[in-house]
């Protein structure tokens, strides 16, 4: 599997088919299929600053647009799908009705920062759209936080491999692993903080999903 993943054979694919591969790895990938989406763009630059065939400007718009259109996908499913289906079976995994509100309001207060910055983080990238969704995040919100971080994404990788090249894949790897540490290393303390004040957060999402729900229905 992983040399079918590899940024040769991806480089391989889009010297026959174009930038519809770029598209369709990002997208598939935002939609929340484990996909190299990451080294499809970084490979896709590379090409482009090599062979000068296709436009980096254009594989900087082609990967942006495929995150936004792939994010967009997974956020209405896990809207119309992962909620329902968490309500109904989170129970057996401790996800009672009191906890999913603070997962609510947590995406109310800071989903934004999680849209934004999961662009850059190889797990959340793949799931940030799901969990937006499941948590009911506002749409338009989403949407712009989510355009920004897919610019900034393919902006900063597919610019960064076409100045820099083959360099670019030996920064990307340990860049993203570093970043998922981190992201690892927040979701086990904000677990700690949890336990410790989850009847706090619960009052205070309780609290704000109402003042929300009121603002909405004026």
């Amino acid at each position: 599997m992983s040399t079918l993943l590899s940024p040769l054979w991806i480089q391989d694919l889009i010297q026959a088919y174009g930038l519809w591969v770029l598209f369709a790895v990002v997208m598939l990938e935002s939609t929340g299929v484990p996909m190299p989406g990451e080294t499809a763009l970084v490979t896709a630059a590379v090409y482009a600053g090599a062979t000068h065939h296709i436009s980096i400007a254009w594989v900087i718009v082609v990967a942006a647009a495929a995150a936004i259109a792939g994010d967009n996908c997974g956020y209405l499913i896990g809207r119309i799908f992962g909620l329902p289906l968490v309500e109904r079976h989170g129970g057996r995994l401790g996800l009672n009705a009191a906890r999913l509100k603070v997962g609510q309001y947590l995406f109310l207060r800071h989903g934004g920062k999680i849209v934004f910055f999961g662009r850059f983080v190889a797990f959340l990238r793949t799931f940030a759209a799901v969990l937006a969704g499941v948590n009911r995040m506002h749409w338009s919100h989403f949407l712009a936080m989510n355009a920004l971080g897919a610019m900034c994404w393919a902006t900063l990788f597919g610019g960064g491999a076409y100045l820099f090249g083959d360099q670019v894949h030996r920064v990307a790897g340990p860049l993203s692993l570093g970043l998922l540490v981190m992201a690892a290393a927040g979701v086990g303390a904000g677990i700690v903080f949890f336990r410790h004040h989850e009847q706090a957060l619960e009052a205070r999402a309780e609290a704000a999903l109402a003042a929300a729900g009121a603002a909405r229905r004026r």
